[in-house]
């Protein structure tokens, strides 16, 4: 797990967050510029970066940013926008603070290789004494649940996995291979198409991307030639081949 290293603490990035929330450092004192210095420097030491450790890390330090320009021009006015991202970063810290004890039970019963338990080991877990952010936490269901209001958050849930999976089935027909779109290239211009304004004519915008990537991989194996007088104008396409000098 990552760790930032701070003059003020050291601890995983969670910490941090966990001591913004509750006021035991002041936002105005964390160095941004540091923070995303360590990371940074985290990052050149590993082969691969999980791309949602990057994305968590984007997300994080903007919401940060944020606050801290609240913090130091308190009659700074945010959109409605701004403040729900002010609220939903609260709202995390505290659903994270709520569900970190019950984490930690999941993973001790995970390590001991049960995988089923009852509700009264819930029950206990929490005592009767002990309340959480004003509500006591038991894995009861509300007095007023019953089968049918069961049944139809039952339903529900599978309505939304049909819809998932029918999205991902899409996803999956719609892919572009680049292989094709290569050899797509190689057709047009040997059929006297020399304008990349034409092959991409009516073409998605994903199909673009990938033809650009074609011609791009083309071009790096020198099968190509491309000629464009500025940048916003056509790109020319001609075989390399029908460069050559003519030896008659």
């Amino acid at each position: 797990m990552y760790e930032l290293k701070l003059e003020q603490f050291s601890g995983p990035i969670e910490k941090l967050f966990e001591l913004i929330e509750l006021k035991k450092m002041e936002i105005t004192e964390l160095n941004l510029a540091e923070v995303t210095a360590d990371f940074l420097d985290y990052l050149k030491k590993m082969e691969f970066v999980e791309p949602r450790m990057l994305a968590d890390f984007v997300v994080i330090a903007a919401a940060l940013l944020l606050i801290k320009s609240k913090a130091l021009l308190p009659d700074l006015k945010l959109s409605n926008e701004e403040e729900k991202t002010v609220y939903d970063l609260e709202t995390r810290l505290k659903r994270y603070a709520e569900f970190k004890p019950a984490i930690a039970l999941f993973k001790k019963i995970y390590e001991q290789k049960k995988f089923s338990v009852s509700r009264p080991l819930f029950y206990n877990f929490y005592p009767s004494h002990k309340i959480m952010w004003g509500v006591k936490p038991v894995f009861y269901p509300a007095p007023n649940a019953n089968v049918e209001s069961l049944k139809n958050i039952v339903a529900a849930i599978f309505n939304e996995l049909n819809k998932i999976t029918m999205e991902s089935q899409t996803i999956e027909s719609s892919l572009i291979k680049l292989e094709e779109k290569i050899e797509e290239i190689a057709k047009k211009i040997e059929q006297g198409v020399g304008n990349f304004s034409e092959i991409i004519k009516a073409k998605s915008r994903a199909e673009i991307i990938v033809l650009f990537l074609a011609l791009l991989h083309l071009l790096r194996e020198q099968l190509i030639k491309v000629e464009q007088k500025n940048g916003f104008s056509d790109i020319i396409i001609k075989n390399h081949k029908s460069q050559a000098p003519n030896n008659k």
